[in-house]
């Protein structure tokens, strides 16, 4: 299996390593003949939201009129993190759905929107599995030190397709950032250990980082009348490498592996249990490996700055079922994108123009497990884009922002998708923002082309889905560290892609709505420094999700969180308590009969988290946690029991 993994990084290196070999000597070549030119200074940097932009050198975040979130390691250090999808849940307006136990399916829906809908990126890399066009977070744990970017609303201007509903950005640090040897590990309930180490380091012109990390559970019993544990075991490697050979050219190297083994309970569509989930042998397995090469080079004393970006990404899937497979999957995503952003000053302030191009090139196949037929074929899509982007700021006060992105796709129409924000800053702490666009999303291979003609089949007339939306929201900083804010967001989506299974013979095929999905709510988020170490951080979600005026399912209307965070003055000691509660939602059963499915109502609950750590010296720390201390019984997923009270202890250090 990690064999062949090797082969798609041969394949990789082959494919992409010349031509980045050839780009670096003609970039290094046109720095000769670089005009000199006056630097406009970017101002004070009070906050820097890499996403919120493709401008290829920082933008003021504060400045952006996007409503995004911010997480730094810090909070995942305190919280001790592992699953990135667990500190999610505190992020305003995030709704997260876990199928059970740990290592079973997780999905992330932004404002209301499909779990599709969210363009999920790590280290700049799209790591959406090209089958199922979506990116599952039971994949991701939580490395040593990394920083996450939430970006809420319509970014399909700037980065296309996925992007329709909002982005998830996993940002790992470079050796120079954090630089040194670092391990972790730990064990607790239900026969969980884990561990991760890291190292890195830099040189003048050179900095590298290797880490890794490693989850492995017995897991808990899923089953609402079962008895067997449900388990998992996850792996993920990484390397990050940059190269400086002079002030104004730069090289990246990104490459990263995920592997997943989870056990998975059994649909029944049999007798009295028809329509939950049982007791079963069934499993799948993930294995992904990511890779990004990238160039940068800033001419007329760096104002003028350039980037070719080379992306690949490969993800095998299996899955067995009753002991014996029963389905496999392969899909790759090949990207390529060329941005140059040129930034001046004028009296009317700070000011960046931007263009660029991008080509993708998707694909996926059924790998057969018998006889292969018509549909274990591969498939394709290919769409290239041409984007625009303009960012203007002013003293440090007033930003704006607008961006135009123009879509070709060799199956479905061109696509237009436009996006234009703005902010300002009072001199009081009151900001006031608002932002609107428009999205799109492309039908997925899946979708297109089917994997199965006795029982699903694909549909190559399907339309890409649309959204369109705005929002506007305030926020006001005060002193002592405090903030408060509000967003107000409306949403419109058409053409969304659902699945069918019309009488006579029942066979799935999707197809698009006739009747639009509309979404609006409120996000409030609250922050205080409450003095001695102490800081709280809070946030509530009012949504209101419908379709056909129908309540949408696993989008709860009310989510909150608080966490209060306690560190000693001589950071000797941590302790944390987090509080997330998730409102009652509606979700789907599976009946025998036409219609086949029906809505049922999972109850709210309440998690309790608590933990604390205790540095022994400079080098090393001993830490432990409690999760679901009140040891709620309840589901995020129709019939999938979540894990109860569970106990965490560990030791980590570094050098």
């Amino acid at each position: 299996m990690f064999s062949r993994q090797l082969l798609h990084v041969r394949k990789f290196i082959l494919a992409y390593g010349l031509p980045a070999i050839l780009l670096a000597i003609l970039l290094a070549l046109n720095t000769l003949q670089a005009q000199a030119a006056e630097r406009i200074d970017g101002g004070d940097l009070t906050e820097v939201i890499i996403t919120a932009t493709i401008a290829i050198r920082d933008v003021q975040g504060d400045l952006r009129g996007v409503s995004h979130t911010k997480i730094d390691p810090l909070d995942l250090e305190t919280q001790q993190i592992r699953i990135v999808s667990d500190i999610l849940r505190e992020v305003p307006g995030l709704a997260v759905s876990r199928s059970g136990s740990l290592g079973g399916v997780t999905q992330i829906r932004i404002r209301g929107g499909e779990s599709n809908h969210t363009l999920m990126l790590i280290d700049g890399m799209e790591v959406g599995d090209p089958f199922s066009g979506e990116f599952d977070f039971s994949t991701l744990i939580a490395d040593n030190v990394t920083q996450i970017e939430v970006l809420r609303g319509q970014q399909s201007a700037l980065y296309g397709s996925d992007a329709i509903g909002g982005i998830i950005h996993y940002i790992t640090p470079s050796g120079r950032d954090a630089p040194g040897l670092s391990a972790r590990v730990e064990g607790g309930s239900f026969g969980s250990y884990s561990g991760a180490t890291r190292f890195g380091g830099f040189t003048e012109k050179f900095d590298y980082v290797l880490s890794s990390s490693y989850y492995r559970t017995d897991g808990s019993v899923v089953a609402r009348n079962g008895t067997q544990k449900i388990g998992s075991e996850s792996l993920a490697a990484s390397a990050k490498f940059v190269l400086n050979p002079t002030d104004n050219l730069s090289f990246t190297a990104v490459g990263r592996y995920s592997g997943l083994d989870a056990d998975a309970p059994t649909q029944s569509f049999f007798g009295s249990d028809f329509g939950f989930v049982v007791d079963g042998n069934d499993t799948t397995t993930t294995n992904s490996l990511y890779g990004l090469i990238k160039g940068e080079l800033g001419l007329l004393d760096g104002d003028w700055a350039h980037a070719v970006t080379l992306q690949d990404v490969n993800v095998d899937t299996k899955s067995v079922n009753g002991g014996m497979p029963n389905f496999k999957t392969n899909g790759a995503r090949r990207r390529m994108s060329y941005a140059s952003t040129y930034f001046f000053a004028t009296e009317a302030g700070r000011q960046s123009i931007t263009l660029a191009l991008d080509n993708e090139h998707e694909s996926f196949r059924n790998v057969p497990i018998g006889p292969a037929g018509p549909t274990n074929s591969r498939r394709t899509i290919t769409t290239s884009g041409f984007v625009a982007e303009y960012n203007l700021n002013i003293s440090n006060n007033f930003g704006f922002g607008a961006a135009y992105r123009h879509d070709w796709n060799n199956i479905f129409q061109d696509v237009d998708t436009y996006r234009i924000s703005s902010s300002y800053q009072f001199q009081n702490g009151v900001r006031l923002h608002a932002a609107a666009g428009t999205g799109f999303k492309a039908p997925t291979n899946f979708e297109l082309f089917g994997i199965d003609p006795g029982n699903f089949i694909g549909n190559l007339n399907l339309k890409p889905e649309h959204s369109k939306g705005w929002e506007a929201g305030v926020q006001q900083d005060l002193q002592n560290s405090v903030t408060i804010g509000a967003v107000y967001f409306s949403n419109i989506f058409e053409n969304e892609i659902f699945t069918d299974s019309p009488p006579p013979n029942f066979i799935s095929t999707p197809g698009n709505r006739a009747s639009d999905s509309k979404q609006k709510g409120v996000e409030l988020f609250a922050s205080f420094d409450l003095g001695a170490g102490i800081s709280f951080n809070g946030s509530y979600t009012y949504l209101d999700a419908k379709e056909a005026g129908v309540e949408e399912v696993r989008r709860a209307p009310h989510i909150a969180s608080a966490t209060l965070l306690r560190r000693s003055i001589d950071d000797k000691m941590s302790a944390y308590l987090s509080v997330r509660y998730n409102g009652s939602q509606k979700d789907a059963q599976f009946l025998p009969n036409f219609p086949f499915s029906a809505s049922v109502t999972l109850p709210s609950y309440t998690l309790v988290n608590i933990g604390a750590d205790w540095r022994l010296n400079d080098n090393i720390k001993l830490f432990g946690r409690v999760e679901n201390l009140l040891d709620e019984k309840y589901e995020e997923v129709f019939s999938y029991r979540s894990p109860g009270r569970s106990f965490y202890f560990g030791i980590s250090g570094n050098v």
